[in-house]
């Protein structure tokens, strides 16, 4: 039976720990790298890949997947070096990231595997705040609306305290885009989701942002706030509202495959197939939404085409290899 080790939201096999500290590479080209497929990224993304490993584990136990949850950034920073075999992100990637990986001759594909809704909270004795418009956040959030009164004349004079995830979270990165048109967040920073979560339940005027299956998690202490957008229209994130992106801050969820890896590694094929086939089930137990089932399908199909594709240069290569020796 395999051992799992638990590490942050992520679940990693003891297997893999120890054959990571002896300086094995997932597509080092041995028997044992078809067994070894390492991941880091997003915390969002974390719980999912989490719910894929309970159930790839028991189908595949000769497979080990392991997944840090070190945030988009901090994910795109690894797999640029080529430090990891996939990255899972919570915003799409980055044009500078796109760079990077285009100098180091990385290519890559993109998987989306889920939405989810950037859900704002308050605490759960708040009474007075029920809908918040992006400009209304984005004056919390900068530093300009110093208290609830500043952001409405009929709210009390009582200072907010705002939190916020830290730079390298792609949540952190959506907000700055979709909310503060580019501007910075002048909050409290913290890379933990979880103390986000904690901070907003022990302040009276704490509001924060974080992930749909964080609030989820803690709805019974927390109270999410509608969102009225540019155009006036109010929204509140349900699953209906984040899959079909009615809800103003709703986002895919992605992993993105390292291509080379993804030909050499049988394994994380099959890890890969096995995240596509899932239709979003995991994503559902973690808390997010899943995609349209032909949204699967579609990415299904175009994986088995890239691995179609690799297989022929496989055979091509091995007859190529035996004309030479002739």
């Amino acid at each position: 039976m395999k051992k799992w080790q638990s590490i942050g939201t992520t679940i990693i096999g003891a297997s893999l720990l120890l054959g990571a500290c002896g300086g094995g590479n997932a597509n080092s080209g041995d028997d044992s790298s078809s067994s070894k497929v390492k991941g880091d990224g997003s915390s969002t993304v974390g719980p999912i890949i989490e719910k894929l490993n309970e159930k790839f584990s028991k189908k595949h136990d000769d497979i080990t997947v392991s997944s840090g949850t070190a945030g988009t950034g901090g994910g795109f920073d690894k797999f640029i070096a080529g430090n990891t075999d996939f990255s899972n992100a919570s915003r799409p990637i980055k044009d500078e990231e796109k760079k990077k990986l285009q100098d180091k001759n990385i290519k890559y594909n993109e998987y989306k595997i889920a939405q989810d809704g950037v859900t704002i909270a308050i605490n759960k004795d708040n009474d007075f705040v029920h809908t918040l418009s992006k400009d209304q956040l984005k004056d919390i959030f900068s530093g300009k609306d110093k208290t609830w009164k500043d952001v409405n004349s009929k709210w009390p004079d009582k200072k907010i305290k705002a939190f916020s995830p830290d730079q390298s979270h792609g949540t952190y990165d959506f907000f700055t885009e979709e909310v503060m048109n580019g501007g910075d967040i002048k909050a409290d920073k913290n890379a933990d989701t979880n103390t986000i979560v904690k901070s907003v339940k022990n302040n009276d005027q704490g509001i924060g942002y974080f992930g749909y299956n964080f609030y989820e998690q803690n709805k019974d202490k927390l109270k999410e706030v509608k969102i009225k957008d540019n155009d006036g229209k109010v929204s509140e994130p349900t699953k209906k509202t984040i899959q079909d992106g009615s809800y103003a801050l709703s986002r895919p969820l992605f992993i993105y495959t390292n291509n080379k890896k993804l030909e050499n590694n049988k394994g994380f094929q099959k890890f890969m197939k096995f995240v596509l086939n899932d239709q979003g089930k995991s994503a559902e137990k973690a808390g997010f939404v899943a995609l349209p089932n032909k949204d699967y399908k579609d990415e299904k199909h175009d994986l088995d085409q890239f691995i179609k594709k690799h297989s022929k240069n496989d055979k091509k290569d091995n007859k190529d290899k035996k004309d030479d020796k002739k």
